[in-house]
């Protein structure tokens, strides 16, 4: 790891942080972690993809883990959080071979699934990892380094007392716009009306960044998760927002 990402006590394992006192606590998460049995064809891409192109979770905790050794090359960095059953990531990753892609998805069937997209289409240039994403881009990526991050319909948490776990909400947004380089552009999407609102009224407040609703990126294709939405009569909003 980075020497200048590690401080005078150790980060805490994902999902759990320390209080000023030295008390560990456990977060909350943006997340639920589903079933993780898999389908015979899921089965079989983890068993020929998964030692190659995921990360176990126990590799982030080594002093010595670094993106670019996992990738076997140097190359600028997207991050995915949360990329289901790999349609858009699959799709990205052939438009963008010069990037390093690292997809976060803590559904393990749905990594399997990516696995099986990238195997199918010879794509090698994306790294699945299901530790916490949060947690990840404050302790395993330096500020301004990231060329691109997407999140694309994330968990809409519909209940009023679930909105604390969303995703797209401070304090995140500063940290996930720290990491960006000058330039670079978060993408998001959603088909949720209401959270929509809020994240154009999170970002919007964040300082490090400009942008707002756009136009449909076409480059993202449209999935089977956002098709669901379409038949259920919800708008598709797409937001963009670069780093100043």
């Amino acid at each position: 790891m980075d020497p200048s990402l590690e401080s005078a006590v150790a980060p805490a394992r994902p999902h759990h942080t320390f209080t000023p006192d030295g008390r560990r606590i456990r977060e909350v998460l943006t997340y639920s972690r589903r079933g993780s049995r898999f389908t015979s064809s899921q089965a079989e891409a983890w068993d020929a993809f998964a030692d190659r192109w995921f990360i176990p979770d126990e590799a982030v905790d080594s002093p010595e883990f670094s993106w670019s050794a996992w990738f076997d090359r140097e190359a600028p960095i997207a991050v995915e959080i949360g990329s289901g059953i790999g349609e858009a990531t699959a799709a990205l990753a052939a438009g963008r071979p010069d990037l390093n892609i690292v997809a976060f998805e803590v559904w393990r069937p749905g990594v399997a699934d990516t696995l099986a997209r990238l195997g199918q289409g010879g794509l090698t240039n994306v790294r699945m990892c299901s530790v916490d994403a949060v947690w990840s881009l404050e302790h395993l990526f330096l500020p301004d380094s990231l060329a691109e991050l997407w999140t694309f319909f994330p968990d809409p948490w519909h209940k009023t007392r679930h909105h604390k776990r969303r995703l797209v909400a401070q304090p995140f947004a500063g940290l996930a716009a720290s990491r960006l380089a000058h330039g670079a552009t978060w993408r998001l999407a959603t088909d949720w009306a209401e959270y929509a609102d809020q994240m154009s009224e999170v970002l919007d407040a964040e300082p490090l960044l400009a942008g707002g609703r756009t136009p449909r990126w076409a480059e993202r294709p449209v999935t089977k998760f956002e098709r669901k939405g379409i038949r259920a009569g919800r708008e598709i909003v797409d937001l963009a927002y670069a780093r100043v």
